[in-house]
């Protein structure tokens, strides 16, 4: 197996750990799996975690020349915090939609931009990304189901930013080692 994330890029694995905490929380949210939670419940996290912990890490990235990570970091901090100040406003259904939209244009240039970084780069933005539009389109749909899939699928984008932060930091594995072309194959 060969380990693909710099353990030594700490503002990354910061990044990451407040990317998937968030995920996960506000996608199990966003699911309805869990009585009496909701994604609202999940505001404070967004706010502090997601959003300031994360816009701050953007802005130390960038301090330090990494312009991919600290412009990713930097906006989806900026997304969190009003996600999770704006929560519980009286807006329609068809505003929040939009909103989710919007940002998943967000997500979709986070994932073109992530390219060649692997599952935890370009992965969890290209999941975000279907999650976002998913949620999106249920708001405006009026479509609870679409919702609820969008939040399994941001759960499942928060399960794999965890995992890629927390291999950064235990030195596991984030990739299968790859078979050389000639190698036989098991049959």
């Amino acid at each position: 197996m060969d380990n693909e994330v710099a353990a030594g890029n700490t503002t990354a694995t910061l990044g990451r750990l407040a990317l998937g905490l968030t995920l996960l929380a506000f996608g199990l949210g966003s699911t309805g799996v869990i009585d009496h939670v909701g994604a609202a419940d999940a505001a404070g996290l967004a706010t502090w975690v997601g959003g300031v912990t994360l816009f701050l890490v953007g802005l130390l990235a960038l301090r330090a020349g990494n312009t991919a990570e600290g412009t990713a970091s930097s906006a989806l901090g900026a997304f969190w915090f009003t996600w999770g100040t704006g929560v519980g406003d009286s807006g329609s259904a068809e505003a929040a939609g939009l909103f989710l939209l919007l940002w998943a244009l967000l997500a979709l240039t986070l994932t073109a931009a992530a390219k060649g970084s692997g599952l935890f780069g370009q992965g969890v933005h290209g999941l975000l990304f279907v999650a976002l539009l998913l949620m999106g389109t249920g708001a405006l749909a009026d479509h609870a189901g679409l919702g609820k899939a969008g939040g399994w699928v941001a759960a499942v984008a928060g399960l794999a930013a965890w995992y890629g932060a927390t291999a950064a930091v235990a030195g596991w594995p984030t990739s299968l080692a790859r078979r050389s072309r000639g190698a036989a194959t098991a049959s």
